[in-house]
């Protein structure tokens, strides 16, 4: 594509550069998402059944996901509490309640990394390379004037080489804008499911013993 400008050059690679940017997020995403998957799936197997906190860190063992965690974040606080007599009960729930809380925005931020950047890409993608193709017809043309030949050999060629960064950036753009779609939902699963486990955490820590060891 000797007649394709420079500027063109760069948005074309530009726009590979992005497309290479958007399956490495996707396939990260996808094994992390995987993972914490199963990882959760098995933690419920062992969970199933569990009606005291002195049960609970059998489950902690078998698997290490998100649920696992706010689990493991319901013991901690459970420690603490056991070590500091001057928190009641109702001290002790707000105070599990709110780390919940915060582990959970902490997961929720982990799984959310990287899906702005994939926005970012199917957003701006289709309008760089509209950019390079206005650039490349605007070059071709000139040349085209100062030619002074309009035949259609003349205007096909460089005209269809330009048009080559918009379905480019179109091309960037599709997978970029259907991962997002695709994690943002599976983020928002997997937040719902935490929510319900944190409930179901607060309402067990409750109905148990607190002064375990």
């Amino acid at each position: 594509m000797d007649n394709i400008p420079d500027i063109v050059d760069v948005v074309l690679y530009f726009l590979a550069g992005l497309s290479v940017l958007t399956w490495a997020i996707l396939i990260v995403k996808s094994y992390v998402f995987w993972k914490q998957k199963n990882a959760n799936t098995s933690f419920i197997s062992h969970y199933t059944g569990v009606t005291r906190l002195t049960k609970l860190p059998e489950a902690l063992y078998k698997a290490k996901g998100s649920l696992n965690n706010l689990s493991n974040k319901v013991m901690l606080n459970l420690k603490a509490w056991r070590k500091d007599s001057s928190l009641d009960v109702n001290a002790y729930s707000d105070m599990l309640k709110q780390s919940l809380r915060e582990e959970r925005h902490q997961q929720q931020v982990r799984l959310e990394s990287g899906l702005a950047v994939l926005a970012s890409i199917g957003s701006t993608s289709p309008f760089i390379g509209l950019f390079g193709t206005v650039w490349g017809i605007m070059h071709a043309l000139k040349g085209i004037s100062a030619s002074g030949s309009a035949g259609l050999d003349v205007v096909a060629g460089p005209i269809g080489e330009a048009l080559i960064a918009t379905a480019m950036g179109i091309a960037t753009a599709i997978p970029a804008v259907l991962s997002y779609n695709y994690f943002l939902r599976q983020s928002r699963l997997a937040a719902a499911d935490m929510d319900h486990f944190s409930e179901r955490l607060q309402l067990l820590a409750k109905h148990s013993d607190y002064k375990v060891d």
